[in-house]
């Protein structure tokens, strides 16, 4: 017997004939003898759908974190129905197969989280009640997104939220495994759509999956892939629709051979920002990078250049395409911080090389820029970690660039 979450997001339980098929998957684990515990989203467009009403009755508009704490708190009690109404229904169809089941709210687990509505954070599951329904063979349907804070208030997790309701759900329970289904067969080596020859990985460490997931790959959230890794929750990705295995997310012990790179990820919600001719003196690059964080806005990519002389500085970085107008504003507007020219460009993509063998492999680098390179592409910035190195390059090149790549270090599906 093992005990196994299982996770399914908008598009596995889009209505009730979905439902019903997700009903007997869960039935099948329950007849092998396995304790399960399912966490669910909302049926697709329905929180969208939520939001929208939200922002049609308030006139504070539908953005959580308001100037308004109890504006916030209502959006949550509202977008948070979408996963109660999904976890009812499942629960009912089980119900009607013969399985003993029971639906379960954030709150009812307990999920408690912090005080910040719209993307609160776990602070502690008592999942006491929960352990006991298992034990005695039901089937414990639990609402994904959502939690209690303190004062007894809905919270939500923040988009996404149901992934990392299902791995801490598995951390707390001591799951042998949490099944995330959705609607890909697995992690692949690269965007499929971009590169047909892309192969879905049989097992895939925390951390590569944590840096793809990062980089553009939407198969898992990031927040809740860090999450496992925190609590080697061993996480399998997997189709709703097929009946073929998934990927495993796995310590990278667990992995006999790692390979060099493992796999090619892009990001094309990228911005990048110059600002030239700024005084080369100490403090400057802290002043500049203090304010954005001041707005809130993550930069990721930075490269700073020293004149001949010394005595000026040109430094380049990225944020999110949807932030560059507003950092834009935030130096123009900056009193102590002077430049000669400020230059955007919304026009790149980010890509990346990712595998936990490039800590023992040299060449990673070289064979990436040699390939790019060859192609006739020209790197405007580069950043490297222990497992990753990634470059912006314009975003015309981008499905060329993946493709190279993709071929040069081997990853392509032999016919």
């Amino acid at each position: 017997m093992s005990r196994i979450i299982m996770k399914f997001g908008g598009t596995s339980v889009a209505d009730l004939k979905r439902i019903k098929i997700v009903a007997e998957r869960v039935k099948n684990e329950v007849d092998l003898g396995n304790e399960v515990a399912v966490v669910v989203s909302a049926m697709a467009g329905t929180t969208d759908q939520l939001v929208k009403w939200v922002e049609n009755a308030s006139p504070n508009g539908a953005s959580p974190n308001s100037a308004s704490k109890d504006h916030d708190k209502e959006y949550d009690s509202v977008v948070a129905a979408g996963e109660q109404i999904t976890s009812g229904l499942l629960a009912l169809t089980l119900q009607n197969m013969g399985v003993e089941a029971r639906s379960w709210l954030g709150w009812q687990v307990c999920f408690k989280t912090d005080g910040l509505h719209s993307s609160a954070r776990i602070e502690n599951i008592d999942t006491a009640k929960m352990d006991a329904a298992l034990k005695a063979g039901t089937v414990c349907v639990m609402a994904g997104f959502q939690g209690v804070s303190e004062e007894g208030r809905i919270t939500t997790l923040g988009r996404g939220g149901s992934d990392t309701s299902a791995v801490a759900l598995a951390a707390a329970l001591e799951a042998d495994r949490c099944d995330i289904y959705t609607d890909v067969e697995g992690v692949y080596t690269t965007d499929p759509r971009i590169v047909p020859a892309a192969q879905k990985l049989e097992k895939i460490t925390y951390e590569e999956m944590l840096e793809m997931a990062s980089l553009g790959a939407k198969v898992l959230q990031t927040r809740s892939v860090a999450m496992a890794m925190n609590h080697k929750v061993r996480v399998q990705v997997l189709s709703s629709f097929t009946n073929k295995p998934g990927t495993m997310v796995v310590d990278e012990d667990e992995i006999v051979e790692n390979k060099v790179v493992s796999g090619i990820a892009y990001a094309n919600n990228e911005a990048r920002l110059t600002i030239t001719g700024v005084e080369n003196t100490p403090g400057v690059a802290s002043n500049v990078f203090s304010l954005l964080a001041e707005g809130n806005i993550n930069v990721d990519m930075i490269i700073q250049n020293r004149s001949l002389d010394g005595k000026e500085t040109d430094i380049t970085f990225t944020v999110p395409e949807l932030d560059l107008d507003k950092a834009q504003k935030i130096l123009e507007e900056a009193e102590h911080i002077s430049f000669r020219d400020l230059f955007t460009n919304k026009n790149v993509v980010k890509i990346s090389v990712i595998g936990v063998g490039m800590r023992s492999h040299a060449g990673v680098a070289a064979n990436m820029f040699k390939t790019l390179a060859d192609k006739g592409i020209n790197i405007q910035v580069i950043s490297t970690s222990e497992i990753k190195i990634s470059v912006l390059v314009d975003s015309a090149y981008t499905e060329l660039a993946v493709r190279s790549l993709h071929t040069a270090f081997g990853l392509d599906a032999v016919e």
